[in-house]
Formats: structure tokens, sequence, C-alpha cells
């Protein structure tokens, strides 16, 4: 898809849907089990001074990733116009 990028990619601010990631490895497994599954919205709220780790929003409460984690979590962002009236 045209608007697909990695999570480490996300711009603070900016909300994507997340599409997929290797399932199989351990990490994975945490972060699918912590509800980052496809389908789901995730907002960017910060990164560390050094851009490592990141903090994101998803499914209301704060997950904080290393970047090499997020790196590997493919996303949809969202069009920043498409606000609802």
């Amino acid at each position: 898809m045209p608007g697909e990028m990695n999570l480490s990619q996300l711009a603070v601010g900016a909300s994507a849907v997340v599409r997929g990631y290797p399932q199989s490895s351990g990490p994975f497994l945490r972060l699918r089990e912590m509800g980052l599954v496809p389908g789901t919205t995730v907002t960017l709220v910060r990164t560390a001074p050094m851009g490592d780790p990141i903090e994101i929003v998803v499914r209301g409460y704060h997950l904080s990733l290393r970047k090499s984690e997020a790196a590997h979590v493919r996303v949809e962002k969202l069009d920043d116009n498409a606000s609802s009236p």
C-alpha cells in the first residue's frame, strides 16, 4: 500500500493502523498480547531524547517500544485531513 511504513518512521503526534509484523518470534508474540494487532490504531506520543525508546498509545494505554521492535511493525498512516465533523 502507498501509505505503508514502519512504526519507527511515524512522526510524533501522527496516527496509523497496524498492518502486520513477523508473527513467529517471541517479542512479537508479546506485542500481540499487549493489543498491538493488525487493524489497531496507534498514535506516536513521543520519543526519548536520543530517539529510543518511543512511546505510543494503543487501545487507550501508553506503551514504550524499542526502535528496533517498532521497525518491524508495518503501519499505514492515517490521513491527517480525515477528521470527523
